[in-house]
């Protein structure tokens, strides 16, 4: 893998540099760990040795069309949380999460990952932190941590902060790529449930927290007993990755969409994949939701609707399948230790209709 490199890096000038606010020294002396960390996740295709300038990998050889498939994401300002909390290593789980998850949606084996981590002051403690997170989400995902860069921006992030931004590649067969134009009346949607808040809608849920601590109403660190936990630990809980699991499903089953409920919740990604003239409809409440959605939307008094734009609200994942299938794929999910609910149906689309509609009663079998 290649060293992760440093901007505007000029030896010759090392003592002013590091009275300017980056130690050249110092920072080195941390990549032979970061190497150690990307190694662990290392796959038989990687081919580049340590120093190079750029990582090398084979597409694996079992694949005869192969199609790459690219993405890249961030964790957003959840990491504003993770720096008052102290805490970092969900958060590279998260980068990974985001990235990945986009990725096999699409049908897509991820394959090699990539991460830009900047901070105004290096703080070695909390990068290592970041980067075994970033680690344990491509172990979680099944591809290698094959490069990156870590920069010392000073003047751009104030201390105990950074960014964390996440580049992948993955590959699928030509004819098994995933985009949703499969999907068909009668489909069943079944929703995965998610770890919690993931990675989206943070700018509202700090605002929360930001009142309620202000006006004294609960502490970071106290234990919510609806969330069987400290505030804290439900706020950072990390993005599920559902690499595995759709990879698993993908070998054996009919899969005509999947989506990735991410920013913009169900009105924002379920629309997605939905050909022109059909119609998704879910049921809301056909799925329990984990505590820490309910205790945020009662903290503001969030309405039921802003909500399900918002967040993912319990479901991290859909799968469009055969009613057919509907039964086998839930069982499968579970004994994968997923937690799959029927949510929905899809149905044509008549004129002046939105492509989500939210009915209790949707995810009932006709």
């Amino acid at each position: 893998m290649p060293p992760r490199k440093k901007r505007d890096a000029d030896e010759g000038s090392a003592p002013a540099y590091a009275q300017a606010g980056v130690d050249l020294d110092h920072d080195e002396g941390f990549v032979d760990e970061i190497q150690e960390i990307a190694r662990s996740t290392f796959r038989p295709e990687v081919l580049s040795s340590i120093g190079g300038f750029a990582g090398l990998f084979k597409t694996p050889d079992r694949y005869t069309e192969p199609v790459l498939v690219a993405g890249a994401d961030g964790v957003g300002t959840k990491l504003l949380l993770a720096a008052r909390i102290g805490r970092y290593d969900t958060v590279g789980i998260d980068c990974v999460a985001m990235v990945v998850n986009d990725l096999v949606v699409q049908g897509a084996e991820p394959l090699v990952f990539l991460d830009y981590l900047a901070m105004g002051e290096h703080d070695p403690e909390i990068a290592g932190e970041a980067l075994r997170g970033l680690a344990e989400g491509c172990k979680r995902a099944g591809c290698a941590l094959l490069g990156g860069e870590t920069a010392t921006m000073p003047g751009v992030y104030p201390k105990g902060e950074l960014e964390l931004v996440g580049f992948g590649v993955g590959v699928v067969e030509r004819d098994r790529v995933v985009d949703g134009s499969a999907i068909r009346v009668g489909d069943v949607l079944i929703g995965v449930a998610s770890g919690g808040l993931h990675s989206n809608g943070y700018s509202l849920v700090r605002s929360v927290v930001d009142e309620g601590l202000a006006a004294e109403r609960f502490g970071l660190f106290d234990e919510v007993e609806e969330l069987n936990t400290s505030l804290a630990s439900a706020l950072l809980s990390p993005t599920r990755i559902y690499v595995k699991p759709v990879l698993n499903l993908l070998r054996d089953f009919e899969l005509h969409g999947i989506v990735h409920v991410t920013g913009g919740g169900f009105e924002g990604n379920v629309p997605r994949v939905l050909p022109e003239g059909l119609c998704a409809r879910v049921d809301p409440e056909s799925w329990p939701r984990p505590g820490i959605f309910g205790w945020i939307q009662r903290q503001k008094e969030i309405s039921e609707g802003e909500m399900l734009r918002v967040f993912n609200c319990g479901v991290g994942l859909v799968v469009f399948i055969p009613e057919e299938q509907s039964e086998d794929v839930a069982d499968r999910l579970r004994a994968l230790g997923e937690r799959p609910y029927r949510i929905g149906r899809v149905e044509r689309r008549d004129d002046g209709e939105p492509a989500l509609i939210f009915e209790r009663g949707a995810a009932i079998p006709d």
